[in-house]
C-alpha cells in the first residue's frame, strides 16, 4: 500500500508530531510548523511521490498571520493524489525558507507572494518583483492594503480643466466619494495636497418643497365624450341579414328576399304545403266487351 493511503491518520508519523492533517473533497490537507516546512516538502516529493508541483501562494488571515500554502500532485501508476501543504508565519515577521532547492517551479510563486503579500523566502536565488512595477507601495493583497483605484489623484497633466496656466496657482479638489481615503493621508501625493473641501448641504428638491409649501394638486384629466347611441325600435331590433338558400335542382345558393309576415291573405287560403302528396290509383282496366 502506498504511503499517500495511510494518512491523514499517520499524519504526525509521517510529517512530524505537530503534523495535522484532513482529507476533504479528494484534496488532503497537511498544516505543518515553520520549522518543518522544507522537511514537509522533502517528504511529500520522495516518500509520497508528489513530484509535480503545481502551485504555492499565500491567504492573509487576519489575528493569525499569513498562511503558506503549496499545492503538490502524486501521478504514480496513473492515479492523481493532492497535497495540500500548509504553515503559518505571524504577521510581525513573515519570513520562510525558500522551497526553490525542493521545487525548482516554485520561484516564480515565491517572487508573487513576496510583492502581493510581503513574506520573505530566505535563500531565494532572485527575489524581485515580478507583476508590479518597481516603485510600487505596498503589497495588494494583504488585507489592511488601500486600493489604488478608490484614492483621488492629482490631475496628471499640466493644470486643472478650467484653471489658469500658472503653474504656482492652488489646484482644486474633486470630491471625496464615502469610503474613499484622503489622498493627503495615503498615497504618492501624500500630505502635498491642500485639505477637502467640505461637502455642501443637500437640499430638497423642487418637487418636494412645493408639496411642502402647499402646492395646489394637479387637476385630473378630462374624460372623453362616449358617442351617442342610437335609441328605440330600430336600435333594440338590428336589421337581420338575408338568409341564403339552396336549390335541390342545381345545388346553388341564390339570395332569397327577407321573409315578411302576409297579413292580407287569410290563413285559410294559403295552399296546404306542409301536406306531402300522394300517388295517383292506378288506372283501372277496361271492361269486357
Amino acid at each position: 500500500m502506498n504511503l499517500y493511503d495511510s494518512l491523514p491518520d499517520a499524519a504526525p508519523t509521517v510529517f512530524g508530531a505537530e503534523a495535522v492533517a484532513e482529507s476533504s473533497y479528494g484534496v488532503l490537507t497537511v498544516d505543518v510548523p515553520v520549522g518543518s516546512w522544507i522537511s514537509s516538502l522533502e517528504i511529500a516529493r520522495d516518500k509520497l511521490g508528489c513530484t509535480y508541483f503545481d502551485w504555492l501562494s499565500a491567504v492573509d488571515e487576519p489575528g493569525t498571520g499569513f498562511r503558506i500554502c503549496a499545492h503538490v500532485v502524486s501521478l504514480e501508476n496513473r492515479r492523481v493524489r493532492r497535497l495540500l501543504l500548509r504553515t503559518t508565519v505571524p504577521h510581525s515577521a513573515p519570513s520562510l525558507p525558500s522551497a526553490v532547492a525542493v521545487y525548482a517551479g516554485a520561484e516564480w510563486h515565491e517572487r508573487e507572494t513576496f510583492e502581493m503579500f510581503g513574506v520573505v523566502f530566505t535563500d531565494h536565488p532572485h527575489l524581485v518583483p515580478l507583476l508590479l512595477p518597481e516603485n510600487f507601495e505596498g503589497h495588494p493583497l494583504r488585507k489592511d492594503f488601500v486600493l489604488a483605484a478608490r484614492v483621488v489623484k492629482a490631475w496628471p497633466g499640466a493644470k486643472e480643466p478650467g484653471e489658469a496656466a500658472d503653474p504656482d496657482a492652488p489646484k482644486r479638489r474633486q470630491m471625496l466619494p464615502p469610503g474613499v481615503p484622503d489622498p493627503n493621508d495615503w498615497g504618492p501625493m501624500k500630505g502635498q495636497l491642500p485639505p477637502a473641501p467640505a461637502r455642501p448641504a443637500r437640499t430638497p428638491r423642487a418637487a418636494g418643497a412645493a408639496a411642502r409649501e402647499g402646492a395646489p394638486a394637479r387637476r385630473p384629466r378630462p374624460t372623453t365624450d362616449t358617442p351617442a347611441t342610437a335609441s328605440g325600435p330600430e336600435a333594440e331590433a338590428p336589421s337581420r341579414p338575408p338568409r341564403r338558400t339552396r336549390s335541390v335542382a342545381d345545388g346553388s345558393a341564390s339570395q332569397a328576399a327577407p321573409a315578411t309576415p302576409d297579413t292580407a291573405t287569410p290563413d285559410t287560403a294559403r295552399p296546404e304545403a306542409d301536406t306531402p302528396a300522394t300517388p295517383d290509383a292506378p288506372a283501372a282496366p277496361p271492361a269486357a266487351t
